[in-house]
């Protein structure tokens, strides 16, 4: 159950026309792709990427390969501390529905696709980065992630999120660069070939203070696996429509923001490491700057730190070592 903190969803429609409000995290890939003078270019170009994905895994009585279009909302999340009007926009995240033309019907998708946190910002650019600054090797600090991990269980918990989707959100994000990842047997139809990690990296245990547990899947005809996050069973809580809106979104946003992994000239094979640096890949025709983006993650991470984090600390601390699910 929540326990007091109160939540606000705002539902912006993610189009070509799209243009970031000016309290969007502007560090979010929609954000980023709807800046500058290719703007709409790129938007457009992205959602055709996505609705030509969707139709080649979802190939079946689909003969021309245009059955489907997916339309995609943002959402933001705004928290309430103390109940006084007073919001802090804490994530945002995407919510995919399908346009079925050959029957006329909307499907309704997947909510979480992509996740970005002001707190996430705070703990991994100003937090993490304090923390290993004068050291010679890197560490953790201690409870890093916690109290992220609870307020995203909290809103998962509230009113809210009960009454505005039916199912559990499911994140899907990249594979990291120092890891390696080993093919296994096992391969669903539409997630495709699963891979298994070396060893947990520090996204994963992150997001297991959310409650999110991670598989590794290849879906067909992709060059790399792709890392879902989840709660409950990945592969049975979810159609196949489902899971291929959110492939077909988040596999483009990962060609577009990580081609050297998403968009290289060959296929992840037996043992694969991830390399930022690899020279066998195409671009997309998406402009992106990746250099920017991690620049304005610090930026934002120091706004949580003046605005949510300083100002709301020892109700926050106290909340945290009181929260139970």
């Amino acid at each position: 159950m929540s326990t007091g903190f109160t939540y606000t969803i705002k539902r912006i429609c993610f189009d070509e026309n799209y243009q970031p409000s000016d309290s969007t995290r502007i560090t979010t890939n929609f954000a980023n792709l709807a800046r500058g003078e290719h703007r709409q270019e790129n938007l457009r170009n992205a959602l055709r990427m996505i609705d030509r994905r969707f139709n080649a895994l979802a190939y079946w009585d689909n003969p021309k390969g245009d059955r489907y279009s997916v339309e995609l909302e943002i959402i933001s999340v705004d928290i309430d501390i103390e109940g006084n009007g007073q919001h802090f926009p804490s994530i945002e995240i995407l919510k995919t529905n399908v346009i079925d033309h050959k029957t006329q019907k909307s499907i309704e998708g997947i909510v979480g696709n992509n996740f970005s946190s002001y707190v996430r910002d705070y703990d991994f650019s100003v937090l993490l980065q304090d923390h290993n600054k004068n050291q010679s090797g890197f560490s953790i600090p201690d409870n890093f992630g916690d109290l992220h991990g609870k307020l995203f269980k909290d809103f998962l918990g509230s009113s809210t999120y009960q009454e505005n989707f039916t199912k559990a959100p499911v994140v899907c994000l990249s594979v990291s660069d120092n890891k390696i990842y080993y093919r296994t047997e096992n391969q669903h139809p539409v997630l495709g070939i699963e891979y298994l990690p070396n060893e947990a990296s520090l996204t994963e245990q992150y997001f297991k203070k959310m409650g999110f547990e991670v598989r590794y899947f290849m879906p067909p005809n992709s060059v790399a696996p792709l890392a879902f996050y989840f709660l409950g069973d990945l592969l049975s809580d979810y159609t196949n429509i489902e899971l291929i809106s959110t492939i077909s979104t988040m596999e483009t946003f990962q060609k577009i923001y990580r081609p050297e992994i998403y968009n290289a000239n060959a296929a992840a094979g037996n043992h694969y490491q991830p390399n930022l640096k690899h020279p066998d890949h195409s671009l997309t025709q998406i402009v992106y700057d990746r250099e920017e983006r991690s620049q304005l993650a610090i930026k934002q991470g120091k706004f949580a730190e003046e605005h949510f984090i300083k100002p709301y600390q020892s109700v926050l601390e106290q909340w945290s070592e009181n929260y139970t699910l």
